[in-house]
């Protein structure tokens, strides 16, 4: 990102202590953890939902205002486009199980988004060529403010400024349609229809946004461990079960790497907490620097660390290894290296049927690693790896 541009936004969202990679978090959602997307999909589901139940009601009973206003058989063709719009919305509402991801946050609300321009799209043409006065006018202009009410809707959701401007095109895209079916084109009206939709469009922008920034910051309050930046045990257990569902599913491998600081107890009381907590993030600064974008590291408590890695299996297994022990976690106090106890499992090779058996074999492993003389590595069948 431009230098320029990032400061800009900074001062654009009033945000002078957020660093370039939490500015990319609200530019781009493919910057997001695991974590922040899934309770980015759950809230998303859920005012989806919620819009689409209101909408599911209040669509069909303004048949009754149609009718009052318009004559036959123009009212009629309206009350079934609702009827079919009011059934997309019910789809959407339905309370059944479903998996909450954002490919399927991404699909409801990109549906509930298009309904009203199809709305839109299909109605204009016969009500452009309506004979209108008095209270008949005033319901088609109405009407033609339904690519504004969709652009504007982003603004319920915790989106990315990409995703307001991509999800804000079909919107678009139908308002200038309707543009050109107008009997005679007017450029003052679409000048004026593409700047007020512009002005919508960075209304629901700042809006998103601002509430994705809030979801990030609050999930990760909770989710991340203050000192070493590393996921919380509560919050790492949500991901376990997460992966373990998923390499289970589909059959693919899931290494866990168990790590325990070895002699941390003789830091904290020979030099004090302050050096302790020194070392325990130099630790997991060391861990992050070597693992790749999939994998997940959890404090699991105290000195204690869980490296969570998916698809990896036994084959490549020792090269993994060697990237995460030895005299790669930083110096003591005393300058002398910083090591760690290791144990590994594998959800395949160990036949492990759920997530808090693996972890604790890789646990136990790790203590069979303690007793045998520390800084080293024990994986299946008890092998040691020094």
């Amino acid at each position: 990102m431009p230098h320029g541009v990032f400061h800009y936004l900074k001062s654009l969202f009033l945000m002078e202590n957020i660093s370039r990679s939490q500015v990319e978090e609200l530019l781009f959602s493919w910057t997001h953890s695991p974590h922040i997307r899934r309770h980015r999909a759950d809230v998303i589901i859920a005012r989806v939902r919620l819009v689409s139940v209101i909408f599911a009601v209040f669509t069909p009973l303004w048949i009754f205002v149609d009718a009052m206003t318009f004559s036959w058989p123009e009212w009629f063709i309206l009350a079934i486009l609702r009827v079919l719009s009011g059934l997309g919305f019910v789809a959407l509402a339905w309370p059944y199980e479903s998996q909450k991801s954002m490919g399927m946050a991404y699909l409801m609300l990109g549906i509930m988004l298009a309904i009203p321009p199809a709305f839109y799209l299909v109605s204009r043409p016969f009500l452009l060529d309506l004979q209108t006065n008095g209270w008949s006018a005033v319901m088609v202009n109405a009407y033609s403010l339904l690519p504004f009410v969709v652009v504007a809707g982003l603004s319920l959701f915790p989106l990315t400024a990409l995703e307001v401007v991509i999800l804000s095109v079909p919107a678009i895209g139908s308002a200038v349609l309707g543009a050109f079916q107008m009997g005679e084109f007017s450029l003052v009206y679409f000048a004026n229809t593409m700047w007020l939709l512009l002005l919508v469009m960075g209304a629901s922008l700042f809006s998103g946004v601002g509430q994705l920034n809030y979801l990030i910051s609050l999930v990760n309050r909770a989710a991340i461990d203050a000192l070493t930046e590393s996921f919380t045990r509560r919050s790492g257990e949500e991901i376990l079960d997460l992966q373990f569902r998923i390499s289970a599913r589909q059959d693919t491998p899931l290494m866990v790497m168990f790590m325990d600081l070895d002699n941390f107890k003789s830091i904290n009381d020979g030099y004090g907490h302050e050096e302790g907590d020194r070392a325990l993030k130099s630790m997991a600064h060391a861990i992050k620097i070597r693992m790749r974008r999939s994998d997940t590291l959890i404090r699991w408590g105290g000195e204690e660390f869980v490296l969570l890695l998916p698809n990896t299996d036994t084959a490549g297994f020792e090269t993994v290894v060697e990237r995460f022990r030895g005299e790669n976690f930083g110096l003591r106090p005393d300058g002398a290296p910083l090591t760690a106890s290791i144990g590994v499992a594998e959800r395949k090779q160990d036949k492990i049927e759920d997530w808090p058996k693996l972890v604790d074999l890789a646990d136990d492993r790790m203590y069979k690693a303690k007793k045998s003389g520390k800084n080293c590595v024990v994986i299946w069948e008890d092998r040691k790896i020094s």
